[in-house]
């Protein structure tokens, strides 16, 4: 079964067809462990023979490394058969290794650290080095990356990063759009509050959503969503298993945004597992479906480490939810009650 796609087209100009099914690239930058580069490859070789042709990368995963290893795979593919999103807002800084970022968290990766710079100047060079480290000629997406509170710590310093983006880094976003060498851009953020409040101020196309939509999660759908489809701003979810959770079960050791999921929350995924299991759907089928229900969402991108989750998620994405599943969620209380369900 093929995989489904969706056009955006917001400003008519032809836009862009993703697959409903992208591929998250974070873990291809060893993400809390190392994969060999062989790996890498074959993984990315059973997305593009599912059908895959939406990829997101950033400089950020592993220091470089993500980009790289999409460059061989990428090279004798046709450009304009896939679309391809990568990130801007950090520099990264060659250093020694015991000075490099991410420490514990990326393994077996370049010595770089990574310097937030969200000015004019900093969006041009970040796109000229990530060209470089891909090897294409073109990205079709960029988007402003980690300008949230998770990353900048505070409100007080997101404010600041939020307003040199905003008086450089936008406009050139904005000039690159213009001139034809991207295609759209927008933020890729783990909060909706900065992206709607960037939305409310300047002409985006579109956000990348990192957990804050999902079964879990629903609060975006009060305003921001509602923003998005009024403007034709198209959102792409990431982390649609909220770190892992909504694809292990409440089991010991599960994720939950990144960090060992609390009791409540593992609580609240034992009741969702319980209602998917009523009716013999596996969990991670309905979380990854469940934001595609939503009109405004153009495409879900899960990681995949391994063979066995890459598969994961392509079953996921040619999966049936029955509409009951969803009915009966909202009627025990465990999803927002006007959440879109589809038909």
């Amino acid at each position: 079964m093929a995989l489904s796609t969706r056009h955006w087209d917001r400003l008519e100009n032809g836009g862009l067809t993703f697959t409903e099914l992208g591929f998250g690239s974070a873990p291809f930058g060893n993400l809390y462990r190392a994969i060999t580069d062989q790996n890498a490859q074959d993984i990315l070789q059973i997305a593009w023979d599912a059908g895959m042709r939406y990829f997101d990368t950033a400089p950020l995963y592993g220091l470089g490394l993500s980009e790289t290893r999409l460059n061989p795979f990428l090279r004798d593919k046709p450009r304009d058969e896939y679309v391809l999103s990568t990130k801007v807002g950090r520099l990264l800084r060659a250093t020694t290794p015991d000075q490099r970022s991410g420490q514990g968290k990326w393994f077996n990766v370049p010595s770089r650290a990574e310097v937030y710079d969200y000015t004019y100047d900093g969006v041009m060079r970040s796109l000229e080095f990530s060209l470089e480290r891909l090897g294409v000629d073109r990205v079709d997406i960029l988007y402003a990356h980690d300008l949230d509170v998770f990353n900048h710590g505070s409100q007080d310093a997101l404010d600041e990063k939020l307003t040199e983006f905003m008086d450089g880094g936008y406009k050139a976003l904005v000039d690159l759009r213009d001139q034809g060498v991207i295609r759209a851009f927008g933020a890729g953020v783990n909060e909706w509050q900065p992206c709607e409040w960037m939305a409310e101020r300047g002409d985006f196309d579109l956000f990348l959503l990192a957990g804050r939509y999902t079964l879990l999660e629903q609060e975006a759908l009060n305003s921001f969503l509602l923003l998005c489809q009024d403007r034709g701003i198209g959102i792409v979810i990431g982390g649609p298993y909220n770190s892992g959770i909504l694809a292990t079960g409440p089991v010991k050791g599960a994720n939950f945004n990144y960090d060992p999921a609390p009791q409540d929350i593992l609580d609240r995924v034992a009741q969702i597992e319980a209602v998917c299991r009523d009716h013999n759907t596996p969990m991670v089928h309905a979380a990854y479906q469940f934001p595609l229900c939503h009109p405004a969402v153009v495409s879900v991108i899960p990681g995949g480490q391994g063979r066995a989750e890459m598969h994961s998620n392509i079953q996921a994405a040619q999966a049936q939810v029955p509409a009951a599943l969803w009915q009966d969620l909202k009627a025990k209380g465990l999803m927002h009650p006007d959440a879109p369900t589809g038909g």
